[in-house]
């Protein structure tokens, strides 16, 4: 199937690893020029060798979400060498485990700017663009907690959450100008995240990690922890010409293992 994307030009935020890198990589592969962002440049940087090792295009980026100050020069680089901003891929950091109580202030005002704050302003760079061309994708990458709160990652569900309402209206603004704009959520897939949470679960019980995992995947209908290619296939589909008619969605990929209808 010809995705259409071939020549389009893709900014992956959070895409030095995991789900980010995946996608970015899966971006690449259809032909799309992808500028791969991340916090920690030699990562951006082997994601982008990875693409470009298989014959695609991408540049690789530096840059930190909870600094606003980098929209305009990262976006214009972006220009300078790509062209303008088709398809837009956010993922942010996950903040740490933790409840929802006893935060202070600057502790939610970080977190806000670098996983919420940052992905509005970085849209907001892009949409013009978006619209003069009447094609755009606005993909967002956030948790199944913001379906089924996760315990113990109050932070993640409450600022997540935020994004849902964002994009769901987002969507009704920019319909008519053909851009889409969809939240996409990952279930249990096996990234250095997902491995964390299960370290962090199992030192917070007095567990082993092996039982806390084995816990998970007797929940999961799949039986399995998910690929991290197989999230950012359902993302390169949503980032189609095929997709143009979804829109305003709240997509899992998470191998049934969330019950909530």
């Amino acid at each position: 199937m010809d995705l259409g994307i071939a020549g389009k030009t893709a900014l992956v935020l959070g895409a030095g690893g995991g789900l980010g890198s995946a996608i970015a990589a899966g971006l690449g592969a259809e032909g799309a020029r992808v500028a791969v962002a991340d916090i920690d440049l030699c990562a951006a940087e082997s994601t982008a060798a990875t693409i470009t090792g298989a014959g695609g295009t991408a540049m690789a980026l530096a840059w930190d979400l909870g600094d606003l100050s980098l929209v305009e020069p990262n976006i214009s680089s972006i220009e300078a060498k790509f062209g303008a901003v088709d398809i837009l891929v956010s993922i942010t950091g996950g903040p740490p485990p933790g409840g929802v109580i006893g935060h202070d202030a600057e502790v939610w005002r970080k977190f806000f700017d670098s996983m919420v704050l940052s992905v509005f302003a970085i849209t907001d760079r892009v949409l013009p663009g978006m619209k003069a061309r009447k094609w755009g994708r606005v993909i967002t990458s956030t948790s199944s907690g913001v379906i089924s709160p996760i315990p113990n990652l109050g932070l993640s569900n409450a600022l997540r959450s935020t994004l849902v309402g964002w994009s769901k209206t987002l969507a009704g603004e920019v319909g008519a100008d053909g851009i889409t704009a969809n939240i996409i959520l990952p279930g249990r897939i096996a990234t250095k995240r997902i491995t964390f949470l299960d370290e962090k679960k199992a030192e917070r019980e007095g567990r082993s990690v092996d039982d806390v995992r084995a816990e998970s995947l007797a929940a999961i209908p799949a039986g399995r922890y998910g690929d991290p290619s197989e999230y950012a296939d359902v993302v390169s589909f949503l980032a189609s010409t095929r997709a143009s008619y979804v829109t305003g969605s709240t997509i899992r990929v998470d191998g049934g293992y969330v019950s909530n209808v």
